[in-house]
């Protein structure tokens, strides 16, 4: 098993590309060691010490860093965690997969939201899943789109710029009852 690493825009997070499926289907977040219980793989990579946060999208996996822990100390340790467990046969997930939260917007803004939806997952979430992370959205209210990051994207310097210039530009560009994005924490 080859596998492959990118850097991402956030100096304290590696892409890490198996060759091989890891999720079928969404992306699984665990921002701590607690959070990544029901997943072998993420115990695995938290278990190798200095590591604050695990990200699965479709065929990569992303792993941060602490600020007192080096990448040259630490990528062995995550290649290796990550070939042993594709090895072991063993699934990414216990149990039930993890599901999205309902997104809070009014029912008259239904349309709006749908429009939001499929711009965010056509034009927004590819891109961002390129750098190693996700965006997922949390609601619209009076014309504000609340967006949460993830992976790699959060807690990334270029995040809010992202975030801003970027997501923020596009969606009112297709949208004008879109005023402003705002990001959301966990």
């Amino acid at each position: 098993m080859f596998i492959q690493t990118e850097t991402t825009p956030n100096p304290a997070t590696l892409k890490f590309l198996p060759g091989q499926t890891v999720l079928d289907a969404g992306t699984a977040d665990f921002p701590d060691p607690d959070s990544g219980q029901k997943s072998p793989l993420a115990r695995r990579i938290f278990g190798i010490g200095g590591i604050t946060g695990v990200f699965f999208g479709h065929d990569f996996v992303t792993v941060t860093k602490d600020d007192g822990t080096e990448w040259d100390h630490v990528k062995p340790a995550i290649l290796g965690a990550i070939m042993e467990h594709f090895q072991s046969g063993e699934p990414v997930m216990e149990g039930e997969a993890q599901t999205q939260h309902a997104a809070n917007h009014d029912e008259a803004d239904s349309a709006i939201v749908g429009q939001i939806t499929e711009l965010l997952d056509t034009r927004v979430r590819p891109a961002v899943a390129q750098d190693g992370g996700d965006i997922t959205f949390h609601g619209f209210e009076r014309g504000i789109v609340y967006l949460q990051m993830k992976g790699a994207c959060a807690g990334c310097p270029s995040s809010t710029m992202t975030l801003k210039m970027g997501i923020e530009n596009l969606l009112r560009h297709y949208i004008p009852e879109v005023l402003e994005v705002r990001p959301v924490g966990l």
